[in-house]
């Protein structure tokens, strides 16, 4: 079976695109962390059970979170980590690294891009997943950057897209 069939990748914003910014608890993106949640079991009934997450602050954190919590009552779900390069989090806070590094170690895959950053290593990041998907997920407030250009990258490749609107 074509692996992509059943593979669903992720986009959307880090926390300075989102209303409530880093604020977790804000009624806004407890909401959103819920529709994740809803989309996601949709998903998996539709036969999904791949999920790729390149693994950025904000939205991509949310996502992971929700697939992992959904694979403990499914245990068919798989969660790949599409790292864009090894130091992704090396300017991130100590609360944030030591998020992201329990969210890697819960990964069924870790796949790192490249070693170091590299102005296009997001894009690359953002191209694989897709790439090795049919379904793209994607929580999106309407404005340039590399959420669109993931949505753009996505559509040109043939994926239906699921948009949450921020």
């Amino acid at each position: 079976m074509d692996e992509r069939a059943v593979t669903c990748c992720f986009t959307g914003h880090r926390p300075a695109k989102l209303p409530w910014g880093s604020r977790e608890s804000d009624p806004r993106c407890l909401a959103l962390r819920q529709e994740l949640a809803m989309r996601l079991e949709g998903i998996c009934l539709a036969g999904y059970t791949r999920f790729l997450c390149g693994m950025a602050l904000g939205c991509d954190t949310y996502f992971a979170e929700a697939v992992l919590a959904l694979r403990d009552s499914r245990p068919e779900i798989r969660l790949e980590a599409a790292v864009p390069c090894r130091t992704q989090a090396d300017r991130w806070n100590r609360e944030q690294q030591e998020r992201y590094r329990g969210l890697l170690d819960r990964c069924d895959r870790v796949t790192v891009l490249q070693e170091t950053y590299t102005p296009s290593c997001m894009l690359r990041r953002n191209e694989y997943m897709a790439d090795r998907s049919s379904l793209l997920l994607a929580c999106f407030n309407g404005s340039p950057g590399g959420t669109m250009n993931t949505i753009l990258y996505a559509r040109r490749r043939g994926l239906q897209i699921l948009t949450i609107e921020l």
